[in-house]
């Protein structure tokens, strides 16, 4: 396809509501997704620290 101007790339043939707005979600969806897994990361790591620490103060009782 050939376009004359930007408005017309922008316009992608009468598609481009659909083209851009499909692109914006996916764009989204992949920034909240790298979001997620630094958050559920650093709740693992969290989760595992407790877990030791926890084991080192019941190594301490006995």
């Amino acid at each position: 396809m050939i376009w004359n101007s930007f408005s017309d790339f922008l316009a992608m043939g009468g598609y481009g509501l659909y083209v851009w707005g499909s692109f914006g979600v996916s764009a989204l969806l992949m920034a909240l997704e790298a979001l997620l897994l630094r958050r559920g990361r650093a709740a693992a790591i969290d989760q595992v620290r407790h877990e030791i620490a926890a084991s080192q103060v019941g190594k301490d009782w006995h």
